[in-house]
């Protein structure tokens, strides 16, 4: 994002919002599980009518993108390549699908090497907007 740690943690400016706020638990290799189906629209629908001022969203992983893009979230890589793109159900806001920054996702980095050139700037250049 290429913010200061004083705009990264200034809740009047970002916001960080997991997809389940109930701990999904972990696999036998220690990782967390995927959420939990019953946390996110217990919650997720309210908490997004409580952000009125969002103009971009970051969707971190599979799990948010499919959440709130739709059908329009395929596989992570196709739908992390097809770039911004307005946020299902409120066209106002732009949404950038990214792959979750897990030590699990090294191998994935490393095979998209756009990501890094093509998809960061992009990102750096969305929030500065913003903020």
């Amino acid at each position: 994002m290429d913010v200061t740690p004083a705009v990264f943690y200034d809740e009047t400016r970002i916001a960080i919002a997991p997809m389940g706020f109930c701990f999904p638990g972990q696999d036998a290799k220690g990782g967390d599980l995927p959420p939990r189906k019953e946390c996110a629209p217990l919650w997720r629908g309210r908490l997004m009518a409580e952000l009125t001022s969002l103009e971009l969203v970051l969707l971190v992983g599979t799990h948010a993108q499919r959440w709130h893009l739709g059908p329009g979230a395929t596989r992570l890589t196709d739908t992390v390549r097809s770039g911004p793109r307005p946020l299902a159900g409120d066209h106002s806001v732009l949404a950038i699908p990214l792959p979750h920054p897990s030590w699990r996702n090294t191998g994935w980095l490393k095979a998209n090497p756009w990501f890094q050139s093509h998809v960061l700037p992009v990102v750096r250049r969305s929030v500065a907007r913003c903020i």
